[in-house]
């Protein structure tokens, strides 16, 4: 049995994976933010946000873009553009962050219903469900107006969505007079994986909103991307939704610098990643498994296997420092015990993010740290 006694809980080092919105600016993102030339959006005369509109609908392959204050948000204005008439319906993922995370916004201020479909491990669903599921015109079902599809999908592990399958699914949508928004707050993140211009993932697209304050460590906001009268409508709407912002520019100027410096650099943090998941495999423990082969980006799910271990116990273990520890070493290098935070709801597995302030001595920290509190969980 190990000890309950803890040490000094101030005298440690902090590896924190629990997202990547706990990126903070680069010191370049915030001589940015201070020098940046600024007006008023909300009479289309911030310069410096326009500049980042253009760049990141340049980038997106599409015509305008518009700075939203979240992804939440960018994802509401286009489900609420692309569906504008009454008793339409949007398909959705079961796992997609629309569905769980944004409060039923489409519904609650949009007047859309959400359709789900059951997502299959790689974060696509079954494309014979999806022409079954699509409702046309008739006097007793809502009309299927739009499809969302979440790149890189957060909760099926970080995967990026297969070109093939978008490809098939963009067929289907043609073919049934369907629009198609991308949730895609990680999606340099899938470019990153497949090495190719951010462009050829979101053709196929008509609307797509990506997060600058996730991986991408601005500390505010997301870009909306589609045709210039869909961006007219939208920012319309963000007015509607307080979304109005004036001084836009201070913030849209980190957004900026991480175009130029933080998307090449991604894929160092799906090297990190790849790395804890490589040392948690080797462990080949029993109860605590990753799917090393398809951990693709910047997440990492620990499922956790016919153990009575609650995910909440094991990332609560790993915020505890334990006499224990320090005699077997599980310190920094200058003899700090290390506290590891990650993610875990009532689910069976944890998860793990990293981004570019998680560097190659935390990810070492990181992996002395999770090995030792599995080998402990083993020996119960």
């Amino acid at each position: 049995m190990y000890s309950t006694q803890k040490i000094q809980s101030g005298n440690v080092r902090v590896v924190d994976l629990r997202s990547d919105t706990f990126t903070t600016p680069t010191p370049e993102m915030l001589r940015a933010m201070v020098e940046a030339e600024i007006g008023d959006d909300v009479y289309g005369e911030d310069p410096t946000l326009i500049k980042l509109e253009q760049r990141a609908a340049r980038d997106m392959g599409k015509e305008a873009g518009l700075f939203v204050i979240s992804g939440t948000m960018g994802n509401l204005l286009a489900i609420m553009v692309h569906c504008n008439g009454r008793g339409e319906e949007v398909i959705v993922g079961n796992m997609s962050h629309t569905f769980l995370y944004e409060q039923g916004g489409a519904a609650q201020l949009g007047g859309v219903q959400l359709a789900t479909l059951p997502n299959l491990p790689d974060g696509t669903f079954s494309l014979d469900l999806f022409r079954k599921s699509i409702r046309h015109f008739d006097d007793h079902e809502p009309v299927t107006k739009l499809v969302v599809i979440e790149n890189t999908h957060n909760l099926c592990g970080g995967r990026v969505i297969p070109l093939e399958w978008i490809q098939q699914v963009k067929e289907i949508c043609k073919e049934n007079n369907i629009l198609m928004h991308m949730d895609g707050a990680r999606v340099y993140n899938a470019a990153a994986h497949l090495k190719i211009p951010v462009s050829e993932i979101t053709k196929y697209f008509d609307s797509v909103t990506f997060c600058l304050s996730k991986g991408l460590s601005c500390p505010v906001g997301s870009v909306l991307v589609g045709t210039k009268d869909f961006i007219a409508r939208a920012r319309r709407l963000r007015k509607a939704l307080g979304g109005g912002i004036r001084q836009g520019g201070i913030l849209a100027a980190a957004g900026i610098v991480s175009l130029d410096s933080v998307v090449p650099i991604l894929e160092g943090d799906h090297r990190r990643t790849k790395r804890i998941a490589e040392a948690i495999d080797k462990l080949r423990s029993p109860n605590f498994k990753v799917d090393l082969e398809n951990v693709q980006t910047n997440i990492l799910m620990v499922q956790l296997i016919d153990i009575d271990v609650k995910a909440t116990e094991f990332v609560k273990r790993l915020q505890e420092v334990r006499n224990e520890e320090i005699a077997a070493n599980v310190t920094d290098k200058d003899g700090r015990g290390i506290v590891v935070k990650i993610s875990a709801r009532d689910w069976g597995f944890c998860r793990l993010v990293v981004y570019i302030q998680i560097t190659d001595e935390d990810t070492e920290l990181a992996i002395k740290k999770i090995s030792f509190v599995i080998r402990e969980f083993e020996k119960k």
